[in-house]
């Protein structure tokens, strides 16, 4: 039966779904269902109480929103539109998922202004809305004053049926509650359908329970089609919740609205066709051309602008206050949410000779992060649960727990997913703050969706991995990794990098400190094993990607090629190639990607196309090695998994010998 008339938060909330429903039919492509039952919850979050300002979509203070089932992102580009957001037009609106557009399939941060992470990928919206509020609790614990607050903003997250059953979901959800994030209230659209129908094939657990076994405060609200009040009141009711994140059930039906589809999995991910879309315009009342938005809707809904100014207006007025009170701590937070680093912060990394003492470059990163952490007090993260084996402790900084937020030692548990997915919040929170995460190098298996995520969404996190190859020894094949740094390296903007000694970790550490405030992450790779240090490295070596550590008169007649832990076979090759009268380059290759990244005479100039003759030495696959070996070298790789044994004999079994390199040499030499 149609609707007669409509109320003014009727007229608005079908403004949400209908923008949706004909973006998505000009498309030929979307999902109508999520945006057409979650607009009731979405409209009343948006009008009444979000604080944000669409003519400054950064503006510090901010709630932030991420719409985790980014599958349903016309929800979020609708709302965008309506409330006034410069990124997004009603052409915008009309170019939906098409080339240029910043209206993509899913929600890219980088692509439109007010979006805060990229989603997508299930789960890792939450995750990430987590590490903004940890961000949030850290900032108003180092901040605050007893009579000026500075930093006080919410987290809302909306997320669906699959962002719960996604792993990701737990363990960000679990940390969550076990730091009491009060400032973090996530609605979850009920909707019981998947891609596969209704969710009872594989989903019929009681999520609320969970939620409440993970220490969050829950709520249900079972209208969240027309019961507007009720969904209101629970978010008042998870705002006077101070000491839990809130999860509020929130039950809708997919594609309300739509007489045939609604509740059913054909609305999840496509189109619903012209004659639907009539009988669903009839069923709605809904008396408008397509992509046209009824005059008191779209003032009603722009509104959002002047508030939006009014609410950063009062907090310039305490940001002036604050920097009159506290000019010392307004100094400090300026210079974080600027992005700035201190003047010299890189002044405190060491240098090393041949003659200080040989350590594992896991030990010469943890030097590096405790004489970072004093000068970077943006610098926060920790391990999943392997602090003492990644040694990631930044010692005198205490550990972030509930009531403790102003501390910067992250112990994220044995969840290096979620510890991924945050610490990308954190690193988009827009703060300045610098996080790291940590755990075995072959564990990143564990986090590649939140690694890959970090470089496309251009998040600046820095990733410390450790115990980087068949080194690693006696845990054998399991916790060693072969392939790992090559798909690593196949990640577009993530900046890998293995340094072979102590002067190495520093010029790693100074690249990635530097990399994170230019939206990119990097990812670097640390030994278990003692290994000596050089002379001849360099900070300045390692921001090249490639370099020369041992050189000779004129044309070399084959070059060594080392990474981290194998950088020391080709110098001691090396050693005995020049006394029988070889002319050896040996150069240290941190980093593909620093290198790639320098101009054509530089490259040249330390792997001359005249010298065919080339060997690399990595403790890893050999794939990708090629295209620096060309096809007249050769590598000493491993492309089998590793065994259990003690490390040293690993290495040796498997070829990683000065004898075996020297071999490898003179066969290529001939």
């Amino acid at each position: 039966m149609a609707v007669a008339t409509q109320s003014l938060e009727e007229l608005c909330i079908n403004s949400i779904r209908f923008l949706a429903i004909d973006a998505i039919e000009k498309a030929k492509s979307g999902h109508p269902g999520l945006p057409m039952g979650a607009a009731p919850m979405a409209y009343v979050l948006w009008d009444k109480f979000m604080r944000f300002n669409p003519k400054n979509p950064k503006w510090f203070n901010r709630d932030r929103f991420v719409l985790s089932a980014g599958h349903g992102c016309m929800l979020q580009y609708a709302l965008l539109y309506l409330t006034g957001y410069d990124s997004v037009s009603i052409e915008e609106i009309k170019q939906f998922r098409q080339w240029g557009s910043r209206t993509p399939g899913h929600p890219e941060n980088f692509e439109t202004s007010g979006v805060e992470v990229t989603t997508g990928p299930l789960g890792q919206g939450i995750a990430n809305g987590v590490g903004l509020a940890v961000a949030e609790a850290h900032l108003a614990a180092r901040f605050n004053k007893p009579d000026l607050t500075l930093v006080d903003h919410y987290t809302y997250v909306i997320v669906g049926d699959g962002c719960n059953m996604e792993g990701v979901s737990g363990e960000a959800a679990s940390i969550a509650g076990h730091w009491g994030l009060g400032k973090l209230i996530v609605l979850y659209d009920d909707n019981h359908i998947s891609i596969d129908g209704s969710t009872d094939v594989a989903f019929t657990e009681d999520v609320s329970k969970r939620f409440e076994a993970y220490g969050w405060h829950v709520l249900h609200v079972e209208n969240g089609n027309t019961d507007l009040d009720a969904i209101a009141q629970a978010i008042e009711s998870a705002k006077a919740v101070t000491d839990k994140p809130t999860m509020i059930k929130v039950t809708t039906t997919i594609g309300y609205g739509s007489p045939n589809k609604a509740n059913t999995a054909g609305i999840h991910g496509a189109a619903l066709g012209g004659d639907e879309i009539k009988l669903t315009r009839e069923n709605l009342g809904w008396n408008h051309e397509p992509f046209e938005i009824p005059d008191d809707a779209l003032s009603h809904m722009r509104k959002a602008i002047e508030r939006g100014a009014s609410y950063e207006a009062e907090w310039e007025t305490t940001w002036a206050q604050y920097k009159t009170k506290y000019p010392e701590d307004a100094a400090e937070f300026e210079r974080l949410i600027s992005g700035k680093l201190p003047e010299g912060w890189d002044k405190v990394l060491p240098t090393y000779t041949a003659e200080d003492k040989a350590l594992a470059t896991r030990k010469h990163s943890e030097t590096c992060l405790n004489k970072l952490a004093p000068v970077l007090p943006e610098l926060i993260g920790g391990s999943a649960d392997l602090t003492h084996s990644n040694l990631t402790e930044i010692k005198g900084f205490g550990d972030f727990q509930k009531g403790q937020y102003q501390n910067r030692n992250i112990h994220f548990g044995v969840r290096e997913h979620g510890m991924g997915a945050i610490c990308n919040g954190i690193a988009l929170h827009g703060s300045g703050l610098i996080p790291y995460g940590a755990t075995f190098l072959i564990f990143t298996d564990y986090m590649r969706a939140a690694i890959r995520l970090s470089a496309l969404s251009q998040a600046g996190s820095i990733w410390v991995m450790t115990h980087d190859s068949i080194g690693q020894g006696e845990d054998g094949p399991t916790h060693q990794p072969i392939e790992t740094i090559a798909s690593l390296r196949a990640i577009p903007n993530l900046t890998v990098i293995r340094p072979a000694d102590g002067t190495e970790c520093s010029g790693a550490y100074k690249m990635a400190i530097e990399y994170a405030h230019q939206a990119r992450p990097t990812l670097m790779a640390f030994s278990r094993q003692n290994l000596p240090n050089y002379s001849t490295t360099s900070i300045e070596g390692v921001a090249k990607g490639a370099y020369a550590v041992v050189d000779c008169e004129g044309t070399p007649d084959i070059i060594l090629i080392g990474t981290g832990s194998e950088l020391s076979l080709c110098v001691k090759a090396a050693e005995t190639l020049t006394g029988e009268g070889k002319k050896v380059r040996v150069v240290s290759m941190p980093s593909w990607e620093l290198f790639e990244e320098q101009d054509a005479v530089y490259r040249e100039s330390v792997l001359p196309k005249a010298v065919t003759k080339r060997l690399s030495v990595e403790a890893g696959t050999s794939f990708g090695w090629t295209k620096y070996v060309g096809t007249e070298g050769d590598c000493v790789s491993i492309d089998r998994f590793g065994a259990s044994a003690p490390g040293g004999v690993c290495m040796e079994k498997f070829g990683f010998t000065v004898d075996n390199v020297l071999a490898k040499a003179k066969a290529l030499l001939g």
